[in-house]
Protein backbone atom coordinates (compact mmCIF):
# COMPACT_ATOMS: atom_id res chain seq x y z
CA UNK A 1 0.00 0.00 0.00
CA UNK A 2 1.56 3.33 -1.11
CA UNK A 3 -1.02 5.61 0.53
CA UNK A 4 -0.65 6.59 4.18
CA UNK A 5 -1.38 9.41 6.57
CA UNK A 6 2.21 10.59 6.11
CA UNK A 7 1.97 10.63 2.31
CA UNK A 8 -1.28 12.61 2.54
CA UNK A 9 0.46 15.11 4.84
CA UNK A 10 3.29 15.55 2.34
CA UNK A 11 0.78 16.20 -0.46
CA UNK A 12 -1.11 18.76 1.62
CA UNK A 13 2.08 20.57 2.61
CA UNK A 14 2.94 20.84 -1.10
CA UNK A 15 -0.47 21.98 -2.36
CA UNK A 16 -2.30 23.86 0.42
CA UNK A 17 -2.19 27.66 -0.05
CA UNK A 18 -0.01 29.31 2.59
CA UNK A 19 -2.94 31.46 3.79
CA UNK A 20 -5.14 28.43 4.61
CA UNK A 21 -7.03 28.89 7.89
CA UNK A 22 -8.90 25.57 8.07
CA UNK A 23 -9.88 22.37 6.26
CA UNK A 24 -13.40 21.28 5.31
CA UNK A 25 -13.64 17.67 4.09
CA UNK A 26 -16.43 16.95 1.59
CA UNK A 27 -17.93 13.67 2.84
CA UNK A 28 -20.21 11.73 0.50
CA UNK A 29 -20.75 8.65 2.67
CA UNK A 30 -18.60 6.57 0.32
CA UNK A 31 -15.23 4.94 0.94
CA UNK A 32 -12.95 7.47 -0.79
CA UNK A 33 -13.96 10.55 1.21
CA UNK A 34 -14.12 8.50 4.42
CA UNK A 35 -10.51 7.39 3.86
CA UNK A 36 -9.46 10.98 3.20
CA UNK A 37 -10.94 12.14 6.50
CA UNK A 38 -9.50 9.21 8.47
CA UNK A 39 -6.01 9.66 6.99
CA UNK A 40 -6.15 13.40 7.68
CA UNK A 41 -7.05 12.76 11.32
CA UNK A 42 -4.15 10.27 11.64
CA UNK A 43 -1.71 12.78 10.14
CA UNK A 44 -2.85 15.55 12.48
CA UNK A 45 -2.51 13.25 15.49
CA UNK A 46 1.01 12.20 14.44
CA UNK A 47 2.16 15.79 13.85
CA UNK A 48 0.89 17.20 17.14
CA UNK A 49 4.36 18.03 18.48
CA UNK A 50 3.92 21.67 19.35
CA UNK A 51 3.09 22.85 15.82
CA UNK A 52 -0.17 24.76 15.33
CA UNK A 53 -2.81 22.60 13.64
CA UNK A 54 -5.46 23.69 11.18
CA UNK A 55 -9.02 23.12 12.36
CA UNK A 56 -10.79 20.28 10.52
CA UNK A 57 -14.49 19.81 9.91
CA UNK A 58 -16.64 17.74 7.55
CA UNK A 59 -19.46 18.77 5.22
CA UNK A 60 -22.03 16.44 3.65
CA UNK A 61 -24.30 17.57 0.82
CA UNK A 62 -27.71 15.92 0.68
CA UNK A 63 -29.00 16.08 -2.91
CA UNK A 64 -32.25 14.34 -2.04
CA UNK A 65 -32.19 12.42 -5.33
CA UNK A 66 -32.60 8.87 -3.98
CA UNK A 67 -34.05 6.97 -1.01
CA UNK A 68 -30.55 6.18 0.27
CA UNK A 69 -29.82 9.88 0.89
CA UNK A 70 -30.69 9.60 4.59
CA UNK A 71 -28.37 6.60 4.93
CA UNK A 72 -25.46 8.60 3.48
CA UNK A 73 -26.04 11.38 6.00
CA UNK A 74 -26.18 8.89 8.90
CA UNK A 75 -22.97 7.19 7.73
CA UNK A 76 -21.18 10.56 7.62
CA UNK A 77 -22.44 11.49 11.07
CA UNK A 78 -21.32 8.14 12.53
CA UNK A 79 -17.82 8.38 11.01
CA UNK A 80 -17.39 11.95 12.30
CA UNK A 81 -18.56 10.90 15.78
CA UNK A 82 -15.97 8.12 15.75
CA UNK A 83 -13.18 10.47 14.60
CA UNK A 84 -14.35 13.37 16.81
CA UNK A 85 -14.80 15.74 13.86
CA UNK A 86 -17.71 18.21 13.60
CA UNK A 87 -19.97 17.63 10.58
CA UNK A 88 -22.49 19.84 8.81
CA UNK A 89 -25.29 18.60 6.52
CA UNK A 90 -26.20 20.85 3.58
CA UNK A 91 -29.52 20.19 1.84
CA UNK A 92 -29.69 21.29 -1.81
CA UNK A 93 -32.30 21.35 -4.56
CA UNK A 94 -31.10 19.91 -7.86
CA UNK A 95 -32.59 21.62 -10.92
CA UNK A 96 -32.20 19.39 -13.98
CA UNK A 97 -34.64 21.41 -16.09
CA UNK A 98 -31.95 23.57 -17.72
CA UNK A 99 -31.12 21.05 -20.44
CA UNK A 100 -28.26 19.49 -18.45
CA UNK A 101 -27.95 15.96 -17.08
CA UNK A 102 -28.96 15.11 -13.52
CA UNK A 103 -25.29 14.30 -12.89
CA UNK A 104 -24.16 17.78 -14.00
CA UNK A 105 -27.03 19.54 -12.22
CA UNK A 106 -26.21 17.73 -8.96
CA UNK A 107 -22.53 18.69 -9.29
CA UNK A 108 -23.41 22.34 -9.88
CA UNK A 109 -25.78 22.42 -6.89
CA UNK A 110 -23.22 20.66 -4.69
CA UNK A 111 -20.35 23.03 -5.42
CA UNK A 112 -22.57 26.10 -5.19
CA UNK A 113 -23.58 25.04 -1.66
CA UNK A 114 -20.02 24.13 -0.66
CA UNK A 115 -18.68 27.45 -1.99
CA UNK A 116 -21.18 29.41 0.08
CA UNK A 117 -20.31 27.37 3.18
CA UNK A 118 -16.54 28.01 3.06
CA UNK A 119 -15.10 30.48 5.54
CA UNK A 120 -12.40 33.01 4.64
CA UNK A 121 -9.26 31.21 3.37
CA UNK A 122 -10.69 27.80 4.23
CA UNK A 123 -9.83 24.83 1.98
CA UNK A 124 -12.40 22.33 0.79
CA UNK A 125 -10.76 18.90 0.38
CA UNK A 126 -12.38 16.35 -1.93
CA UNK A 127 -11.36 12.72 -2.47
CA UNK A 128 -11.00 12.68 -6.27
CA UNK A 129 -8.33 10.06 -6.98
CA UNK A 130 -6.29 8.87 -9.97
CA UNK A 131 -9.16 6.88 -11.50
CA UNK A 132 -11.50 9.90 -11.26
CA UNK A 133 -8.82 12.00 -12.96
CA UNK A 134 -8.24 9.39 -15.68
CA UNK A 135 -11.98 9.15 -16.36
CA UNK A 136 -12.16 12.94 -16.66
CA UNK A 137 -9.28 12.93 -19.17
CA UNK A 138 -11.01 10.29 -21.31
CA UNK A 139 -14.39 12.04 -21.18
CA UNK A 140 -12.78 15.34 -22.18
CA UNK A 141 -10.97 13.68 -25.09
CA UNK A 142 -14.23 12.08 -26.26
CA UNK A 143 -15.77 15.59 -26.26
CA UNK A 144 -12.92 16.87 -28.43
CA UNK A 145 -11.44 19.04 -25.68
CA UNK A 146 -8.19 20.93 -26.12
CA UNK A 147 -5.20 21.13 -23.82
CA UNK A 148 -7.16 22.83 -21.05
CA UNK A 149 -9.76 20.06 -21.06
CA UNK A 150 -7.04 17.40 -21.11
CA UNK A 151 -5.61 19.02 -17.96
CA UNK A 152 -8.76 17.67 -16.28
CA UNK A 153 -9.10 18.53 -12.58
CA UNK A 154 -6.52 20.87 -11.00
CA UNK A 155 -4.95 20.17 -7.63
CA UNK A 156 -6.05 23.58 -6.36
CA UNK A 157 -8.54 26.19 -7.55
CA UNK A 158 -10.29 29.18 -5.95
CA UNK A 159 -13.73 28.41 -4.51
CA UNK A 160 -15.98 30.80 -2.62
CA UNK A 161 -13.91 32.66 -0.03
CA UNK A 162 -11.24 29.95 -0.06
CA UNK A 163 -9.98 27.12 -2.24
CA UNK A 164 -10.85 23.65 -3.47
CA UNK A 165 -7.95 21.18 -3.12
CA UNK A 166 -7.86 17.62 -4.49
CA UNK A 167 -4.91 15.95 -2.72
CA UNK A 168 -5.51 12.40 -4.04
CA UNK A 169 -5.36 12.96 -7.81
CA UNK A 170 -2.28 10.74 -8.18
CA UNK A 171 -3.31 8.13 -5.63
CA UNK A 172 -4.68 4.80 -6.94
CA UNK A 173 -8.17 3.79 -5.87
CA UNK A 174 -6.91 0.37 -4.79
CA UNK A 175 -4.50 2.06 -2.36
CA UNK A 176 -7.34 4.03 -0.82
CA UNK A 177 -9.35 0.83 -0.48
CA UNK A 178 -6.42 -0.91 1.24
CA UNK A 179 -6.07 1.99 3.72
CA UNK A 180 -9.81 1.86 4.42
CA UNK A 181 -9.70 -1.87 5.08
CA UNK A 182 -6.74 -1.53 7.44
CA UNK A 183 -8.45 1.30 9.30
CA UNK A 184 -11.75 -0.67 9.43
CA UNK A 185 -13.69 2.11 7.77
CA UNK A 186 -17.23 1.27 6.67
CA UNK A 187 -18.97 3.13 3.87
CA UNK A 188 -22.06 3.00 1.65
CA UNK A 189 -21.89 2.50 -2.10
CA UNK A 190 -23.85 5.08 -4.08
CA UNK A 191 -26.24 3.28 -6.49
CA UNK A 192 -25.87 6.17 -8.95
CA UNK A 193 -22.21 5.19 -9.38
CA UNK A 194 -23.42 1.92 -10.93
CA UNK A 195 -26.08 3.46 -13.19
CA UNK A 196 -24.79 3.03 -16.75
CA UNK A 197 -27.03 5.87 -17.97
CA UNK A 198 -24.34 8.21 -16.65
CA UNK A 199 -21.17 8.51 -18.73
CA UNK A 200 -18.78 8.16 -15.83
CA UNK A 201 -20.53 5.08 -14.46
CA UNK A 202 -20.56 3.48 -17.92
CA UNK A 203 -16.87 4.21 -18.36
CA UNK A 204 -16.02 2.72 -14.97
CA UNK A 205 -18.12 -0.43 -15.44
CA UNK A 206 -17.58 -1.20 -19.14
CA UNK A 207 -14.32 0.43 -20.25
CA UNK A 208 -11.88 0.45 -17.33
CA UNK A 209 -11.88 -3.29 -16.68
CA UNK A 210 -10.83 -3.85 -20.30
CA UNK A 211 -8.17 -1.14 -20.20
CA UNK A 212 -6.68 -2.28 -16.93
CA UNK A 213 -6.41 -5.88 -18.07
CA UNK A 214 -4.12 -4.68 -20.84
CA UNK A 215 -2.55 -1.67 -19.06
CA UNK A 216 -2.73 -2.17 -15.27
CA UNK A 217 -1.36 1.30 -14.55
CA UNK A 218 -3.66 3.13 -16.98
CA UNK A 219 -5.33 5.32 -14.34
CA UNK A 220 -2.07 6.60 -12.87
CA UNK A 221 -0.58 7.09 -16.35
CA UNK A 222 -3.53 9.20 -17.51
CA UNK A 223 -3.48 11.15 -14.27
CA UNK A 224 0.19 12.01 -14.88
CA UNK A 225 -0.68 12.94 -18.48
CA UNK A 226 -3.26 15.37 -17.11
CA UNK A 227 -0.55 16.96 -14.95
CA UNK A 228 1.74 17.33 -17.98
CA UNK A 229 -1.12 18.94 -19.93
CA UNK A 230 -1.76 21.30 -17.01
CA UNK A 231 1.91 22.33 -16.98
CA UNK A 232 1.79 23.01 -20.73
CA UNK A 233 -1.45 24.97 -20.34
CA UNK A 234 0.17 27.08 -17.63
CA UNK A 235 2.96 28.03 -20.04
CA UNK A 236 0.38 28.93 -22.71
CA UNK A 237 -1.53 31.03 -20.18
CA UNK A 238 1.63 32.90 -19.19
CA UNK A 239 2.45 33.64 -22.85
CA UNK A 240 -1.15 34.73 -23.50
CA UNK A 241 -1.14 37.03 -20.46
CA UNK A 242 2.03 38.78 -21.65
CA UNK A 243 0.68 39.15 -25.19
CA UNK A 244 -2.70 40.40 -23.99
CA UNK A 245 -1.00 43.01 -21.81
CA UNK A 246 1.01 44.23 -24.81
CA UNK A 247 -2.14 44.40 -26.95
CA UNK A 248 -4.31 46.19 -24.39
CA UNK A 249 -5.96 49.33 -25.73
CA UNK A 250 -8.00 50.65 -22.85
CA UNK A 251 -10.76 48.11 -22.22
CA UNK A 252 -10.13 46.45 -25.57
CA UNK A 253 -7.45 44.63 -27.56
CA UNK A 254 -5.65 46.08 -30.57
CA UNK A 255 -6.84 44.35 -33.73
CA UNK A 256 -3.74 45.58 -35.56
CA UNK A 257 -1.60 43.86 -32.94
CA UNK A 258 -3.66 40.68 -33.15
CA UNK A 259 -3.24 40.58 -36.93
CA UNK A 260 0.55 40.42 -36.43
CA UNK A 261 0.19 37.11 -34.56
CA UNK A 262 -0.22 33.62 -35.96
CA UNK A 263 -3.77 32.23 -35.89
CA UNK A 264 -2.95 29.88 -33.02
CA UNK A 265 -1.52 32.77 -31.01
CA UNK A 266 -4.60 34.89 -31.73
CA UNK A 267 -6.84 32.12 -30.39
CA UNK A 268 -4.70 31.66 -27.29
CA UNK A 269 -4.56 35.39 -26.48
CA UNK A 270 -8.26 36.11 -27.05
CA UNK A 271 -9.39 33.00 -25.15
CA UNK A 272 -7.17 33.96 -22.19
CA UNK A 273 -8.33 37.60 -22.32
CA UNK A 274 -11.99 36.49 -22.22
CA UNK A 275 -11.44 34.00 -19.39
CA UNK A 276 -9.49 36.58 -17.36
CA UNK A 277 -12.66 38.68 -17.29
CA UNK A 278 -14.58 35.81 -15.62
CA UNK A 279 -16.42 34.93 -18.84
CA UNK A 280 -16.56 31.40 -20.26
CA UNK A 281 -14.95 31.59 -23.73
CA UNK A 282 -16.87 30.37 -26.80
CA UNK A 283 -16.25 26.99 -28.36
CA UNK A 284 -13.19 26.60 -30.57
CA UNK A 285 -15.33 26.75 -33.71
CA UNK A 286 -17.21 29.84 -32.51
CA UNK A 287 -14.01 31.63 -31.55
CA UNK A 288 -12.42 30.78 -34.91
CA UNK A 289 -15.45 32.23 -36.72
CA UNK A 290 -15.38 35.35 -34.53
CA UNK A 291 -11.71 36.00 -35.27
CA UNK A 292 -12.21 35.35 -38.98
CA UNK A 293 -14.95 37.98 -39.16
CA UNK A 294 -13.04 40.44 -37.00
CA UNK A 295 -9.85 40.13 -39.03
CA UNK A 296 -11.45 40.08 -42.50
CA UNK A 297 -14.35 42.54 -42.26
CA UNK A 298 -14.05 45.85 -44.12
CA UNK A 299 -13.08 48.89 -42.08
CA UNK A 300 -16.60 50.35 -42.28
CA UNK A 301 -18.20 47.15 -40.96
CA UNK A 302 -18.89 46.41 -37.30
CA UNK A 303 -18.58 42.62 -36.95
CA UNK A 304 -20.29 41.07 -33.94
CA UNK A 305 -20.19 37.41 -32.90
CA UNK A 306 -22.29 36.40 -29.89
CA UNK A 307 -22.38 33.29 -27.72
CA UNK A 308 -24.54 32.88 -24.65
CA UNK A 309 -24.81 36.24 -22.89
CA UNK A 310 -21.62 37.73 -24.38
CA UNK A 311 -20.27 38.98 -27.68
CA UNK A 312 -17.06 40.05 -29.38
CA UNK A 313 -17.31 43.31 -31.34
CA UNK A 314 -14.83 45.29 -33.44
CA UNK A 315 -14.77 49.06 -33.78
CA UNK A 316 -11.93 51.26 -35.08
CA UNK A 317 -9.42 48.40 -34.93
CA UNK A 318 -10.25 47.58 -31.32
CA UNK A 319 -11.73 44.29 -30.12
CA UNK A 320 -14.32 44.56 -27.32
CA UNK A 321 -15.95 41.98 -25.07
CA UNK A 322 -19.52 43.07 -24.38
CA UNK A 323 -22.88 41.74 -23.32
CA UNK A 324 -24.74 40.10 -26.20
CA UNK A 325 -27.72 42.34 -25.47
CA UNK A 326 -26.64 45.95 -24.99
CA UNK A 327 -28.72 48.42 -22.93
CA UNK A 328 -31.10 50.87 -24.59
CA UNK A 329 -32.72 54.02 -23.31
CA UNK A 330 -36.49 54.01 -22.98
CA UNK A 331 -38.68 55.59 -25.65
CA UNK A 332 -39.63 58.45 -23.34
CA UNK A 333 -39.20 59.29 -19.64
CA UNK A 334 -40.60 62.34 -17.86
CA UNK A 335 -38.13 64.09 -15.55
CA UNK A 336 -39.98 66.51 -13.24
CA UNK A 337 -37.48 68.98 -11.82
CA UNK A 338 -40.17 71.01 -10.07
CA UNK A 339 -41.35 74.59 -10.09
CA UNK A 340 -38.86 77.11 -8.64
CA UNK A 341 -36.45 74.33 -7.75
CA UNK A 342 -33.87 75.65 -10.17
CA UNK A 343 -33.50 79.41 -10.09
CA UNK A 344 -31.56 81.36 -12.69
CA UNK A 345 -30.15 84.89 -12.37
CA UNK A 346 -33.37 86.72 -13.33
CA UNK A 347 -35.46 84.91 -10.69
CA UNK A 348 -32.83 85.38 -8.00
CA UNK A 349 -32.82 89.16 -8.59
CA UNK A 350 -36.63 89.34 -8.75
CA UNK A 351 -36.74 87.88 -5.23
CA UNK A 352 -34.43 90.60 -3.92
CA UNK A 353 -31.05 88.91 -4.27
CA UNK A 354 -28.07 91.23 -4.65
CA UNK A 355 -25.87 90.76 -7.71
CA UNK A 356 -22.75 88.68 -7.06
CA UNK A 357 -19.79 90.75 -8.33
CA UNK A 358 -17.17 88.08 -7.51
CA UNK A 359 -14.38 87.74 -10.04
CA UNK A 360 -14.24 84.48 -11.97
CA UNK A 361 -10.77 82.94 -11.52
CA UNK A 362 -10.38 82.03 -15.17
CA UNK A 363 -11.10 85.31 -16.96
CA UNK A 364 -11.40 88.09 -14.38
CA UNK A 365 -14.79 89.20 -15.74
CA UNK A 366 -17.75 89.92 -13.45
CA UNK A 367 -20.15 87.01 -13.00
CA UNK A 368 -23.91 87.01 -12.94
CA UNK A 369 -25.58 85.82 -9.76
CA UNK A 370 -24.91 82.14 -8.98
CA UNK A 371 -27.68 79.75 -9.89
CA UNK A 372 -29.55 78.32 -6.95
CA UNK A 373 -30.19 74.58 -7.06
CA UNK A 374 -32.52 72.96 -4.53
CA UNK A 375 -32.20 69.18 -4.84
CA UNK A 376 -33.97 68.54 -8.12
CA UNK A 377 -34.93 64.84 -8.14
CA UNK A 378 -32.73 62.27 -9.89
CA UNK A 379 -34.05 60.28 -12.84
CA UNK A 380 -33.52 56.52 -12.83
CA UNK A 381 -32.83 55.57 -16.44
CA UNK A 382 -33.45 51.84 -15.89
CA UNK A 383 -31.83 48.86 -17.68
CA UNK A 384 -28.53 49.36 -15.87
CA UNK A 385 -28.11 52.83 -17.37
CA UNK A 386 -27.64 54.66 -14.09
CA UNK A 387 -29.24 57.98 -13.15
CA UNK A 388 -29.33 61.59 -14.27
CA UNK A 389 -28.91 64.39 -11.76
CA UNK A 390 -28.88 68.21 -12.11
CA UNK A 391 -25.93 69.92 -10.45
CA UNK A 392 -24.52 73.47 -10.48
CA UNK A 393 -22.09 74.03 -13.35
CA UNK A 394 -20.37 77.21 -14.55
CA UNK A 395 -21.47 77.94 -18.12
CA UNK A 396 -24.19 75.31 -17.83
CA UNK A 397 -27.83 75.33 -18.87
CA UNK A 398 -29.85 78.42 -18.01
CA UNK A 399 -32.03 77.07 -15.20
CA UNK A 400 -34.52 79.90 -15.55
CA UNK A 401 -35.46 78.72 -19.05
CA UNK A 402 -35.97 75.07 -18.22
CA UNK A 403 -39.57 73.80 -17.93
CA UNK A 404 -40.81 72.14 -14.77
CA UNK A 405 -40.60 68.75 -16.51
CA UNK A 406 -37.88 67.64 -18.90
CA UNK A 407 -38.22 64.72 -21.31
CA UNK A 408 -35.50 62.08 -21.62
CA UNK A 409 -35.44 59.49 -24.42
CA UNK A 410 -33.12 57.59 -26.72
CA UNK A 411 -32.07 58.98 -30.08
CA UNK A 412 -34.38 58.51 -33.02
CA UNK A 413 -32.17 60.03 -35.71
CA UNK A 414 -31.79 63.60 -36.93
CA UNK A 415 -31.33 65.20 -33.49
CA UNK A 416 -29.00 68.23 -33.45
CA UNK A 417 -27.42 70.65 -31.00
CA UNK A 418 -24.70 73.31 -30.85
CA UNK A 419 -21.97 71.99 -28.51
CA UNK A 420 -20.15 75.35 -28.22
CA UNK A 421 -21.17 79.01 -28.79
CA UNK A 422 -18.74 79.31 -31.72
CA UNK A 423 -19.53 75.86 -33.16
CA UNK A 424 -21.98 75.00 -35.89
CA UNK A 425 -25.11 73.08 -35.14
CA UNK A 426 -24.21 69.39 -35.47
CA UNK A 427 -26.10 66.12 -35.50
CA UNK A 428 -25.82 63.83 -32.49
CA UNK A 429 -24.64 61.11 -34.87
CA UNK A 430 -21.74 63.29 -36.04
CA UNK A 431 -20.82 64.18 -32.46
CA UNK A 432 -20.81 60.48 -31.53
CA UNK A 433 -18.53 59.67 -34.44
CA UNK A 434 -16.18 62.54 -33.61
CA UNK A 435 -15.89 61.38 -30.01
CA UNK A 436 -15.43 57.74 -31.05
CA UNK A 437 -18.46 56.70 -29.03
CA UNK A 438 -19.03 52.95 -29.27
CA UNK A 439 -21.73 52.35 -31.91
CA UNK A 440 -23.58 49.69 -29.93
CA UNK A 441 -23.85 52.08 -26.96
CA UNK A 442 -25.34 55.02 -28.83
CA UNK A 443 -28.91 53.93 -28.15
CA UNK A 444 -28.02 53.97 -24.45
CA UNK A 445 -27.45 57.76 -24.51
CA UNK A 446 -30.06 59.76 -22.55
CA UNK A 447 -31.16 62.71 -24.73
CA UNK A 448 -32.63 65.50 -22.56
CA UNK A 449 -35.34 67.72 -24.09
CA UNK A 450 -36.96 70.93 -22.95
CA UNK A 451 -40.19 70.69 -24.87
CA UNK A 452 -39.13 69.86 -28.43
CA UNK A 453 -35.61 71.26 -28.04
CA UNK A 454 -32.64 68.97 -27.35
CA UNK A 455 -30.69 70.66 -24.56
CA UNK A 456 -28.24 67.94 -23.47
CA UNK A 457 -26.98 64.43 -24.22
CA UNK A 458 -26.21 62.85 -20.87
CA UNK A 459 -23.20 64.73 -19.49
CA UNK A 460 -21.37 64.58 -22.83
CA UNK A 461 -22.80 67.67 -24.58
CA UNK A 462 -25.17 70.56 -23.86
CA UNK A 463 -26.66 72.99 -26.36
CA UNK A 464 -24.90 76.35 -26.17
CA UNK A 465 -28.11 78.12 -27.14
CA UNK A 466 -29.62 77.03 -23.81
CA UNK A 467 -26.58 77.88 -21.70
CA UNK A 468 -25.63 80.89 -19.60
CA UNK A 469 -22.48 82.89 -20.41
CA UNK A 470 -19.05 81.52 -19.64
CA UNK A 471 -18.20 81.96 -15.95
CA UNK A 472 -21.85 82.31 -14.96
CA UNK A 473 -23.27 79.58 -12.74
CA UNK A 474 -25.78 77.40 -14.55
CA UNK A 475 -26.79 73.77 -14.16
CA UNK A 476 -25.60 70.65 -15.89
CA UNK A 477 -26.59 67.00 -16.19
CA UNK A 478 -24.48 64.48 -14.30
CA UNK A 479 -24.79 60.88 -15.53
CA UNK A 480 -24.13 58.68 -12.50
CA UNK A 481 -23.30 54.94 -12.66
CA UNK A 482 -23.77 54.92 -16.40
CA UNK A 483 -22.14 52.33 -18.68
CA UNK A 484 -18.85 52.87 -20.49
CA UNK A 485 -19.72 54.43 -23.84
CA UNK A 486 -16.33 55.58 -25.19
Amino acid sequence: MSFSAASLGAILEAHLPSATTGLAIALSGGMDSAVLLAALCQWRAASEAGAPRLPVRAVHVNHGLQPAAADFARACAELCRRLDVPVKILDVNVDASRGVSVEAAARDARYAALALDLADNECLLTAHHALDQAETVLLQLLRGAGLKGMSAMPYCRPLGLGWHVRPLLEVAKRDLAAFGEAARISAIDDPMNLDARFDRAYLRAQVWPVLERRWPGAALALSRAARHAADAQELLDEAAALAAQALRDGDALSVVGLRALRATQQHNVVRHWIAARAVTPPSTARLAEALRQIMEANEDHLPTVAWGEHALRRYRDRLFLTAASVPRMAECLAWPIGANRVLGPSKALARGGAPDRAVAPDCGAPRAPAACLDAAPCLDLGDGLGMLRLMPRPGGLDAARLPQTLTVRRRQGGETLRPHPRAKTQSVQHLCQSLGLLPWMRDALPLVFAGDALVAVGDLWQDARWCVAAGVQGVGCVWENGPIVV
